[in-house]
């Protein structure tokens, strides 16, 4: 059995990069973190550091070791939070559009409610108009949505990328006449966006289908029943982007908001926290 103590002081070694340091950042002497590496070197029967005057760097099995005693020192710190947090952390509301990365950010959630079981989460998938209204007055305590890009108030932003898209295999003729449009109901960002450039292009429209997911708007589009806006995540396999080429100029920006109340709980930013990686990354790929 592995003294977690001493893979904490092993582990200050290294990253301080001798022993002076690393006891300054366990609060141990020099003598004292030097005696504990030496009972960690015997409990593995290995030489872990190479002492060459004041540098140290680690041998070859403390470079494996170093990894295994990351990771065991942040599962000791995970397991007392747990321990020491109430048996109830009350609960967060959050909502999310439906249409962002549905099934990544579904994954994310349930870790973090498994990592928190005296919390629980109530997300509502929605239109981030009636996100924003929400969050604003107070109905929820976190909200990921969409809006106008520029708007002010949230924690943190992320460009959006979307575009015109219709069948690939079955191409619509809309060189002329009232475009066949796909979208959420009214009040969808994407949906005004779309009304807006083509009444702004002279150009007549219908709504050709309705739909409150994003599952059917995507299957509408590659069956051909009309033309949409979908952000860039959002494109399938089956969807061809129009350009300015096809007569469809670009959309104007729009953006990822997250917001959080005023009062947010701690664990309310700490899913904030882990909605703003979860973000990041998303858009590092898209980019």
């Amino acid at each position: 059995m592995l003294d977690l103590e001493l893979l904490r002081s092993f582990v200050s070694v290294v990253d301080a990069g001798g022993f002076t340091r690393a006891g300054e950042r366990v609060h141990r002497t020099q003598s004292t973190v030097s005696q504990q590496i030496k009972r960690l070197e015997d409990d593995v029967g290995q030489p872990l550091l190479n002492r060459n005057g004041k540098d140290v760097t680690p041998t070859e099995a403390g470079e494996r070791l170093l990894s295994y005693a990351r990771r065991l020192l942040a599962l000791a710190e995970e397991a007392r939070d747990v321990v020491a947090r109430p048996e109830s952390e009350g609960a967060i509301k959050l909502g999310i559009p439906e249409d962002f990365a549905a099934y990544r950010l579904a994954k994310l959630l349930a870790t973090f409610a498994r990592s928190r079981p005296g919390l629980r989460l109530d997300v509502r998938a929605d239109q981030s108009t009636y996100l924003k209204r929400d969050i604003e007055r107070g109905d929820l305590d976190l909200a990921l949505l969409k809006r106008d890009a520029g708007e002010k108030g949230a924690i943190a932003v992320w460009p959006e990328r979307v575009h015109w898209v219709a069948s690939k295999t079955h191409p619509l003729d809309i060189s002329s006449g009232s475009v066949p449009l796909i979208g959420f109901p009214a009040g969808c960002l994407y949906r005004s966006r779309a009304i807006h450039a083509l009444e702004s292009a002279g150009r007549s429209w219908h709504m050709a289908y309705t739909s409150s997911g994003l599952a059917g708007i995507q299957a509408a589009v590659a069956a051909g029943l009309g033309l949409s806006i979908l952000s860039e995540i959002a494109i399938q396999p089956g969807h061809r982007v129009l350009t300015a080429k096809d007569g469809f100029a670009p959309i104007d920006k729009t953006e990822i908001a997250l917001m959080a109340s005023p009062d947010a709980s701690p664990a309310t930013l700490r899913l904030a926290d882990r909605l703003a990686e979860f973000c990041d990354s998303v858009d590092a790929k898209a980019a």
